[in-house]
Protein backbone atom coordinates (compact mmCIF):
# COMPACT_ATOMS: atom_id res chain seq x y z
CA UNK A 1 0.00 0.00 0.00
CA UNK A 2 1.15 3.34 -1.31
CA UNK A 3 0.64 6.67 0.15
CA UNK A 4 1.80 10.04 -1.38
CA UNK A 5 2.10 13.35 0.15
CA UNK A 6 3.48 16.90 -0.39
CA UNK A 7 1.76 18.26 -3.34
CA UNK A 8 0.78 21.86 -3.16
CA UNK A 9 0.37 25.39 -4.80
CA UNK A 10 3.82 27.22 -5.78
CA UNK A 11 5.01 29.60 -7.93
CA UNK A 12 7.14 28.78 -11.38
CA UNK A 13 10.42 28.85 -10.36
CA UNK A 14 9.67 26.97 -6.89
CA UNK A 15 10.51 23.78 -5.36
CA UNK A 16 8.36 20.88 -3.67
CA UNK A 17 9.52 18.00 -2.29
CA UNK A 18 6.94 14.98 -2.57
CA UNK A 19 6.98 11.72 -0.27
CA UNK A 20 5.66 7.83 -1.11
CA UNK A 21 5.12 5.93 1.97
CA UNK A 22 5.25 1.93 1.30
CA UNK A 23 4.13 -0.49 4.01
CA UNK A 24 5.86 -3.69 5.00
CA UNK A 25 8.78 -5.44 4.78
CA UNK A 26 8.97 -5.77 0.76
CA UNK A 27 8.96 -1.93 -0.01
CA UNK A 28 12.88 -2.88 -0.73
CA UNK A 29 11.88 -5.90 -3.30
CA UNK A 30 10.43 -3.48 -5.70
CA UNK A 31 11.41 -0.18 -8.07
CA UNK A 32 9.48 2.64 -7.34
CA UNK A 33 8.78 5.05 -10.19
CA UNK A 34 6.72 8.55 -9.98
CA UNK A 35 3.82 9.39 -13.01
CA UNK A 36 1.98 12.76 -13.29
CA UNK A 37 -1.04 13.13 -15.36
CA UNK A 38 -2.25 16.91 -16.08
CA UNK A 39 -5.97 17.81 -17.01
CA UNK A 40 -7.12 16.42 -20.27
CA UNK A 41 -3.66 14.12 -20.72
CA UNK A 42 -2.46 10.79 -20.17
CA UNK A 43 -0.29 9.73 -17.73
CA UNK A 44 3.50 9.84 -18.23
CA UNK A 45 6.46 8.40 -16.67
CA UNK A 46 8.48 11.35 -14.56
CA UNK A 47 11.23 9.23 -12.63
CA UNK A 48 12.38 5.85 -11.59
CA UNK A 49 14.64 3.75 -9.22
CA UNK A 50 16.06 1.04 -8.52
CA UNK A 51 15.20 -0.96 -5.32
CA UNK A 52 18.66 -0.39 -4.06
CA UNK A 53 18.58 3.44 -4.67
CA UNK A 54 21.95 3.35 -6.73
CA UNK A 55 20.15 3.25 -10.64
CA UNK A 56 17.73 6.67 -11.07
CA UNK A 57 15.86 7.26 -14.89
CA UNK A 58 14.45 10.41 -15.77
CA UNK A 59 11.92 11.46 -18.13
CA UNK A 60 14.07 14.54 -20.67
CA UNK A 61 10.93 16.56 -19.63
CA UNK A 62 12.10 16.59 -15.89
CA UNK A 63 15.80 15.61 -15.89
CA UNK A 64 18.22 18.12 -13.90
CA UNK A 65 15.10 19.56 -12.43
CA UNK A 66 14.01 16.41 -10.67
CA UNK A 67 15.40 14.08 -7.75
CA UNK A 68 13.87 10.82 -6.93
CA UNK A 69 15.29 9.23 -3.96
CA UNK A 70 14.38 5.91 -1.66
CA UNK A 71 14.94 5.27 1.98
CA UNK A 72 14.22 1.74 2.37
CA UNK A 73 14.56 1.69 5.88
CA UNK A 74 11.50 3.71 6.33
CA UNK A 75 10.14 2.64 3.26
CA UNK A 76 10.18 5.70 1.23
CA UNK A 77 10.50 7.12 -1.51
CA UNK A 78 10.76 11.03 -2.32
CA UNK A 79 10.62 13.58 -5.69
CA UNK A 80 12.59 16.65 -4.78
CA UNK A 81 11.66 18.97 -7.61
CA UNK A 82 13.23 22.14 -8.22
CA UNK A 83 13.13 24.72 -10.93
CA UNK A 84 8.94 23.80 -11.38
CA UNK A 85 7.01 25.23 -14.65
CA UNK A 86 3.40 25.99 -15.39
CA UNK A 87 3.58 22.45 -17.44
CA UNK A 88 4.73 20.51 -14.48
CA UNK A 89 1.03 20.95 -12.74
CA UNK A 90 -0.11 17.82 -12.45
CA UNK A 91 -2.10 14.94 -10.17
CA UNK A 92 1.55 13.09 -9.01
CA UNK A 93 1.55 9.19 -8.19
CA UNK A 94 3.87 6.88 -7.10
CA UNK A 95 4.24 3.43 -7.79
CA UNK A 96 5.96 0.06 -7.79
CA UNK A 97 7.06 -2.86 -10.07
CA UNK A 98 8.86 -5.93 -9.55
CA UNK A 99 9.62 -5.48 -13.46
CA UNK A 100 13.46 -5.54 -14.16
CA UNK A 101 15.20 -2.64 -16.00
CA UNK A 102 13.64 0.06 -17.36
CA UNK A 103 10.14 0.21 -16.83
CA UNK A 104 8.39 3.68 -17.80
CA UNK A 105 5.19 2.40 -19.24
CA UNK A 106 2.39 2.64 -16.26
CA UNK A 107 1.19 -0.86 -17.11
CA UNK A 108 4.09 -2.11 -15.97
CA UNK A 109 3.36 -1.24 -12.61
CA UNK A 110 1.53 -2.95 -10.13
CA UNK A 111 1.23 -1.06 -7.04
CA UNK A 112 -0.49 2.63 -7.10
CA UNK A 113 -0.61 4.85 -4.11
CA UNK A 114 -3.48 7.58 -4.24
CA UNK A 115 -1.91 10.86 -6.44
CA UNK A 116 -1.07 14.54 -4.67
CA UNK A 117 -2.04 17.43 -6.53
CA UNK A 118 0.70 19.59 -7.94
CA UNK A 119 -0.24 23.27 -8.80
CA UNK A 120 2.98 25.28 -10.41
CA UNK A 121 1.29 29.23 -11.01
CA UNK A 122 3.23 31.40 -13.74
Amino acid sequence: QLQASGGGLVQAGGSLRLSCAGSGRTFRNYAMAWFRQAPGKEREFVARISRSGAGAYYADSVKGRFTISRDNGKSAVYLQMNSLKPEDTAVYYCAATTVVGTPTQDYQYHNWGQGTLVTVSS
